[in-house]
Order: structure tokens, then sequence, then C-alpha cells
């Protein structure tokens, strides 16, 4: 029996993996729902606070939305696949300019061959001065406000279509498909002069917060202060304060640690595994878990003698 096996009874990680797809289309209801209760209450408010707002609120739920596709990656949605990627396409990945497909590609490969040369996201991130780590706190403000004006956000979404595009298998009628939807959104917001709260409301979120909420989770997940030699060092698992969660941490996706040991468990039953693997003394010791984005995450990535230019990316084998 190997080690990572003996983290758990086999007979509860079983249970744990059982889907229960009500509680996901629940949520993408919700997230949708969301967004719309937050556009309608700006445009009723008609003030400048309650636009940041909306903005803020719809850029959580795209972030909401790509955590979802990214149980549509691992098939945790429903049992039937085909219509699972069809739906999630649909509902999560479109809106936010993915696909479920092109998503899987990279990130099974980013499981199978987590923080290595073979990992599509590790090899991609290496040497890049935004994922040096440790910083100076200062480049790191920089970073963010490079997301708020969108160059960071304009300069990420290419760096990733590039790499995800060179495993696109979509078909022909997927890609028609696929323009069909976004013609037929831009023919709805023609025929309703929707194109001005689009623009206020989709493009503006999604260019600025969504992707520094991207930024942020990525770091998180895998970078700074890592101890890659370790299984259980080289992700890392943050305990959010309550407001985070709305925007770096939806829908459980800070339980990584335990979504890479156990990806077959779906998001809405990581709590309960994280409880049970923290019932294992090895674990609890081993595990890296960090308490916070804007607290614990911050004193791990940020310190004073930091390097003052960051240029590489402290990796040892």
């Amino acid at each position: 029996m190997s080690v990572k096996s003996q983290r758990i009874d086999p007979r509860e990680l079983k249970r744990l993996s059982v889907l229960q797809p009500h509680r996901t289309l629940l949520a993408i209801f919700a997230d949708w729902a969301i967004i719309a209760a937050a556009i309608a209450a700006s445009k009723y408010l008609q003030h400048p606070l309650a636009y940041i707002a909306a903005v803020l609120v719809i850029a959580g739920r795209m972030h909401a939305f790509g955590c979802l596709m990214h149980e549509a990656a691992h098939y945790r949605i429903i049992k039937n696949r085909k219509a699972s990627d069809w739906m999630s396409d649909l509902l999560l990945a479109w809106p936010i300019m993915a696909t479920v497909d092109g998503y899987r590609q990279n990130h099974l490969a980013h499981h199978q061959h987590t923080n290595t040369d073979d990992d599509p996201d590790w090899a991609a991130k290496l040497g890049m001065a935004q994922f040096t780590f440790p910083q100076k706190l200062m480049h790191g403000i920089i970073q963010l406000l490079g997301y708020l004006v969108a160059i960071n956000s304009i300069r990420d979404i290419l760096h990733m279509s590039k790499r995800i595009g060179k495993n696109d298998r979509s078909t022909r009628t997927y890609k028609l498909l696929r323009i069909g939807f976004y013609v037929f959104a831009s023919i709805i917001f023609t025929v309703f002069g929707l194109w001005t709260d689009f623009a206020a409301y989709w493009l503006v979120p999604f260019f600025t917060f969504f992707c520094l909420f991207l930024y942020v989770r990525s770091v998180a997940e895998h970078f700074g202060s890592m101890d890659y030699s370790d299984e259980l060092g080289s992700s890392r698992t943050v305990y959010p304060h309550a407001w985070e969660k709305l925007f770096f941490a939806p829908h459980n996706i800070n339980y990584h640690l335990e979504h890479h040991l156990y990806p077959g468990v779906p998001y809405y039953n990581l709590p309960e595994l994280h409880a049970v693997l923290m019932r294992n003394g090895n674990y609890a010791e081993r595990a890296h878990i960090t308490r916070g984005y804007t607290t614990g995450l911050a004193s791990e990535c940020f310190a004073p003698s930091a390097p003052l230019l960051p240029s590489h990316h402290p990796v040892s084998y």
C-alpha cells in the first residue's frame, strides 16, 4: 500500500468522490443570479461606489465560473461527460473566453507532471518575474496595479491563449457553434442596445479584477516559500478570510493541496476531505497550509531583503 493511500480510508474516499450534480447546477444558477443582481443594483443606485462594487462582485463570479470549469475539466459536474462539456462550455467557459477541453488538456498535464519541466503551467511561468519569490512588496503592488489598468490582463490572456492553442482539438463543428454563440450574443446586444452595459459590466470586470483574482490564485497554488521536494509542500491550501472567499477562493478552490492528492473529489466535498486528512498527524505536520491570501500568502511571498529586480525562478531539484 502506498503512503498516499494510507492517508485516508478507501471507503471514505469513495464516499467523498460521489457526484451530487444538483449542488453544482445550483451553484451555476446562483453565480449567474448574483451577477444579474449586481448589475441591477448598480443601475438602480446610479452611484460610482455601487458600480465599483458591481465590478468586484461580477469579477468574483467570473472567477467562480473558472473554478467550476476546472471541475468540468476533471469530469466532476455530471456523469454524462459529453453533456457536461457542452453545458459547461455554454454556461461557464465560453462567457469567459475559454473552452473546457482546451483547459483540460493543459490542466491534466499539470496534474500529471506537477512542478516539473513537463508541467505546462510550471514551464510557462518559469523565469517570469511575477512568479519569482520572494520579492519586494512594491513589486507586488505594481503587479496588481498592472491588472487594474488591464495591461497585465492582456499579457496573461495572450500568453495563455498561445499556450492552450497549441493543443487545440476543436472540431470544425465545435468552432462554428462557438462562433455562433458569440454572434448570437452580439445580435442580442445590438437589438436591445446593450453594448454599453456589456462593456461596463462584462469587459471591465473581465480585464481588471477577474484576471487579478486568477493571478493571485495562481501564485497561491504553487509559488512562494514552497518545498518542491515534498509532495505535501509543493501545493498550497489556503484558509481564506470570509471576504476572500468571494474573490480569491470561490467554490472551495483554496483546498488545492487536497485537490492535487485526490482530484476525483468534487469541490463541495473538499472541506470534509481536508478535515479527514488533518486527522493524520504526518499530514497535518507537513501539509503547506497558509492563513489568508492578503495576510499569510503575502508574508510568504514578499520580504524586505528580497532582490531589487527578481529575474529567476527559485527552483531546486
